[in-house]
């Protein structure tokens, strides 16, 4: 037992470095993430069940005649910590500390309770199981010391990324004139770096091609003072570019993660002076009175929660939310687009990332031309990877055709596909 709880330390401790080399070999996706976890997490996840069987024998023996409610205290116990474990784990440590220290941690007290166990052999009638750990045992002593020093040694790796919260784990990089901001190694967002004289390095500030293309389509689409919402705020650059432009225009952005927010005001200075200037808390549960004088509501939840729950009407939206390189299986839904049909009167926007003609954009262009008259998609040249960014719009009326697409994008023919639902749904790159 006890060379399984060490076992089970220094495993913990190694998992971030062991997840970020599965991620500098190129895993991705949904084979990735089985790699990641058989190899990270399961042998840990094996060994650190070991002592069950252990404690309930203890427990048996500490209470003859009493076996069924003593194998059923040590279960219970064992369904609480793990209950209370993950609490803990996905909505404290993470959140606070980061997954590195939150694996250490967790080898750390996988550590503390070496102690706590006998040495011996089970199963020898408790005449084997009297010695305490420490010098009696060789070797034992040693191992300890080796394992505490790996779990101390993890903690000087630093973070896996630079901001880590229990949703994302995000990097700002500066490339020459622009910023832009890494979600789980994702480009998720970038912006020109604002030049001395206050002026973007472009006349729009947007980087991403496919953000030029949205705002391109929502320039010639909408009117002088649009109310659009924003599913999914990433670096915020559309609502700014929108607001900008627009001096009567009014946004909304539905961000899930409160860290995005707070990384982009602290690292994307075209957008996050647009936040400082005009955002506002545009939670419904939040009274605005007469403090929410502001264009850019800014709501920190799930982007359906939001739809479902809001009595507000919009004139355009885009969906733009992404966990990680996907889009969350309950953002593509039937459902969820027949919801924007009661809320947005004008277009619906939508960035993708799949293979062209993959299984994700036929079923969201499935979803799209059942709802709607008019739809149109373009698509970005193939990464190595094969996938691409896959851009729908979607309206009740014709969609004027624009003068330009950048560069390297083409017009994407999407070939018929299964309208996902909520019961069946988008299963794919995850």
């Amino acid at each position: 037992m006890r060379k399984a709880l060490i076992a089970t330390a220094v495993l913990m401790a190694l998992s971030p470095t062991v997840l970020g080399l599965i991620y500098a070999l190129g895993a991705r996706e949904t084979g990735g993430m089985l790699l990641a976890v058989f190899v990270a997490f399961f042998p840990a996840s094996v060994l650190v069940s070991f002592p069950s069987p252990f404690l309930a024998k203890l427990a048996v023996e500490a209470r003859p005649g009493r076996e069924g409610s003593s194998l059923g205290l040590v279960l219970a116990a064992g369904s609480l910590g793990a209950i209370v474990g993950a609490i803990l784990a996905g909505f404290v440590a993470l959140p606070l500390f980061g997954s590195v220290a939150t694996f250490a941690g967790c080898g750390a007290a996988a550590l503390l309770c070496v102690p706590f166990v006998r040495g011996g052999t089970p199963g020898t009638g408790g005449k084997g199981e009297k010695t305490p750990v420490g010098l009696k045992e060789p070797g034992s002593a040693g191992a300890i010391v080796a394992a505490a020093f790996v779990v101390v040694a993890s903690l000087a790796g630093g973070s896996v990324c630079r901001y880590e919260s229990g949703l994302s784990c995000i990097d700002v990089v500066r490339q020459g004139s622009a910023v832009y901001l890494y979600s789980d190694r994702t480009q998720q967002a970038a912006e020109r770096a604002v030049r001395n004289d206050g002026e973007t390095g472009a006349s729009h500030g947007l980087v991403m091609p496919y953000t030029q293309w949205i705002w391109a389509r929502m320039d010639r689409d909408l009117g002088p003072a649009p109310s659009v919402l924003f599913v999914g705020g990433g670096g915020y650059t559309l609502p700014t570019r929108l607001l900008e432009a627009r001096p009567s225009a009014q946004a909304v952005a539905v961000e899930i993660d409160p860290l995005v927010t707070r990384v982009v005001r602290l690292h994307m200075p075209w957008a996050g002076a647009m936040i400082e200037q005009t955002g506002y808390d545009a939670d419904p549960d939040v009274s605005r009175g007469d403090l929410d004088e502001g264009r850019l509501g800014i709501v920190h939840a799930d982007g359906r929660v939001f739809l479902n729950e809001t009595d507000r009407r919009f004139d355009a939206v885009v969906m733009d939310a992404f966990s990680s390189g996907s889009v969350p299986a309950h953002l593509a839904t039937r459902e969820t687009y027949e919801r924007l049909q009661t809320i947005v009167e004008g277009p619906v926007y939508v960035n993708l990332i799949d293979a062209p003609d993959g299984p994700l954009v036929r079923g969201i262009h499935a979803i799209l031309s059942d709802l709607y008259p008019h739809v149109e998609a373009v698509q970005s040249p193939a990464s190595v990877r094969g996938r691409a960014n896959i851009l729908l719009a979607a309206s009740r009326t014709p969609l004027a055709p624009l003068d330009t697409l950048p560069k390297g994008y083409e017009a994407a023919q999407i070939t018929p596909g299964r309208a996902f639902t909520d019961d069946r749904g988008w299963v794919g790159h995850r």
